[in-house]
């Protein structure tokens, strides 16, 4: 959150990690002021993004704070600044400055995390196999999300750092003897647990 104020105007921009396009207007809801003269926004979610200048000229508020939201590499990012008019008109230049620039200040000041596009695999191995390759999985930053045993060994469902996939399929394929099958389950980028603003 941050506040400044430019001639006599009051904006305070808000910004949020979120996870769908739902999310992202649920906190636009939850945060705009509706005695507030304007609540302009926008969000980014991979390839979907959406501003809204909330009556404000065409183009000097939503649009500038999505520019700043990809300028500064954000993603899955949602940002609000709101306005409360000061009696002196700012002009196309000067809100573009004004909502660009109190989201950008928001955004530097902002603890965040990295997004990390991580992969899920699955597989099957033996039950001596088993307690090896569950050690040398967590050493390598996998997490195991299932593990089902069966009459001739274990299923396991992973998710870890895409980075580190070959390295993961090199190992267990080494452990195995060549016998696991590994297969991919999902892809996606997600953010590390505890990212926040």
């Amino acid at each position: 959150m941050l506040e400044r104020e430019v001639r006599k105007s009051l904006f305070l921009a808000q910004a949020a990690p979120v996870s769908s396009a739902e999310a992202a207007m649920a906190f636009i809801a939850e945060v705009s002021d509706p005695d507030a003269t304007h609540n302009c926004w926008a969000y980014r979610i991979g390839q979907a993004y959406r501003s809204d200048d909330d009556g404000e000229p065409g183009g000097t508020a939503g649009r500038p704070i999505l520019q700043v939201i990809e300028g500064q590499g954000f993603d899955h990012t949602v940002v609000v600044v709101t306005r409360w008019f000061g009696g002196i008109k700012l002009g196309a230049g000067g809100l573009v400055r004004a909502y660009g620039g109190t989201a950008a200040e928001c955004l530097r000041t902002a603890p965040s995390r990295p997004i990390v596009p991580m992969v899920g695999l699955t597989f099957h191995c033996g039950f001596s196999d088993h307690a090896l390759i569950r050690a040398r999985l967590l050493a390598m930053d996998a997490m195991i999300d299932d593990e089902t045993f069966g009459a001739d060994g274990v299923d396991l469902r992973i998710t870890l750092p895409q980075a580190r996939e070959e390295e993961v399929r090199a190992r267990v394929t080494d452990i195995t003897r060549g016998q696991a099958v590994i297969r991919v389950v999902e892809e996606s980028w997600q953010k590390f647990p505890g990212a926040a603003f």
